[in-house]
């Protein structure tokens, strides 16, 4: 079965912009173009996929998401399988600000010394167009989802 994960794109209007996250750790250090992802992350089949959602924001930003009104963008199947569900839910944060939680990893491979990483690096407000040069490209689609439910 296919892993699954839950998130939430969070949106600004005047202009429509959205708050996308970058991957921490060495992997994706370089990586710019296709990298970037709204904050989100895997949940158990039967668990509730909005409560995940909320709760991998709060990790991931180290904020807790704006009070207000989730509207489901639906889901897409990323290039290696796994299924998003995003909720997009108009806020603000300060990406300059985000803290996100960390994860362990052996680096450098094959060392035998494990070093703790951020699940993402950096958070930063981006414009549609430009969100979607960035954004994983199955992700790509929420952002056009977004943009037929709130305009601009």
């Amino acid at each position: 079965m296919a892993k699954r994960s839950a998130g939430i794109l969070l949106f600004r209007r005047d202009p429509l912009e959205v708050l996308l996250v970058h991957p921490g750790g060495p992997f994706w250090a370089k990586k710019d173009l296709g990298a970037w992802s709204i904050p989100k992350g895997e949940h158990e089949e039967g668990e509730d996929a909005m409560a995940c959602a909320i709760r991998e924001f709060g990790e991931e930003t180290g904020s807790q998401p704006s009070p207000g009104e989730l509207t489901d963008l639906g889901t897409v199947k990323q290039k290696a399988g796994k299924v998003v569900q995003a909720w997009a839910l108009e806020g603000d944060l300060d990406a300059g600000q985000v803290v996100s939680n960390t994860f362990s990893m052996q680096w450098p491979p094959r060392s035998g010394k494990f070093q703790d990483f951020p699940e993402v690096d950096r958070a930063e407000w981006f414009p549609l167009d430009v969100a979607a040069e960035r954004i994983n490209p199955a992700q790509a689609a929420f952002l056009e989802r977004l943009r037929n439910r709130f305009g601009s």
